[in-house]
């Protein structure tokens, strides 16, 4: 079977770029706004490689980071809580809240949600969602501040752009960083930050180069590499 040819556009923005170079954030911000569009806004997304073993259990790589300037998209927040907490989450304009009612929508094949938050009591019944919830990465965890007793906070982190990062099986981690009608500062100030944060959490039995490679891309373009001693 022959290999699917780039279109057009792709065709195009490879005129911009030179795929063998390494790029400071200002030039790829550049190219990839000039790059030809599409009918909608892209999402602006890092690729790391780093250089950890995946198998070594304390060199897994795991975090969370508030984008100063948000994700770009309408994060919709649930929240598996009761009593009082109930009221919190719903002050904090959680998109729906409740217990065993929304342990069961969500058994039901309801999964109309970006992230979910727990009280700590609730953790024992969400365990039968495990099945459902974890493959999709949605399930509260205390490292990722999803599974609190601050369910304003954490609702309200998660609106304004807490995202979570993780490493795969094969050492990478993939993070939607914002949109690319944001400005140049602002998706500049939103990649420093996830790169402050993988720094943060840089196991210590990890030395020398941390982060082996970066490339940023859009939703429909090929990623460009960072040169991250630039940064």
């Amino acid at each position: 079977m022959d290999k699917k040819m780039p279109s057009k556009r792709i065709k195009e923005f490879y005129k911009l770029v030179d795929k063998n170079k390494t790029y400071d954030l200002k030039e790829v911000i550049s190219v990839l706004k000039k790059a030809p569009g599409v009918k909608f806004d892209q999402t602006v997304e890092l690729a790391f490689n780093l250089a950890i073993d995946p198998k070594q259990s304390d060199q897994l790589v795991r975090g969370t980071v508030i984008l100063p300037h948000g994700s770009g998209k309408n994060v919709r927040v649930i929240v598996f809580c009761s009593g009082e907490k109930q009221n919190e989450a719903r002050d904090a304009h959680a998109d729906e809240v409740g217990a065993e009612d929304l342990i069961k929508k969500v058994t039901d094949g309801w999964l109309n949600f970006d992230v979910a938050i727990a009280s700590p009591e609730m953790m024992r019944e969400l365990a039968r969602l495990g099945k459902i919830l974890g493959p999709r990465g949605l399930m509260p965890n205390p490292k990722a501040g999803t599974v609190t007793q601050e369910i304003s906070k954490a609702v309200k982190e998660a609106k304004a752009g807490k995202v979570e990062f993780k490493t795969d099986k094969a050492g990478n981690i993939n993070l939607a960083v914002g949109k690319i009608s944001f400005s140049d500062a602002q998706i500049t100030e939103n990649i420093k930050s996830v790169i402050t944060a993988l720094n943060t959490n840089r196991p210590s039995s990890v030395k020398g180069q941390f982060i082996k490679s970066l490339s940023v891309s859009t939703t429909m373009g090929p990623g460009l590499k960072l040169d991250i001693s630039k940064i």
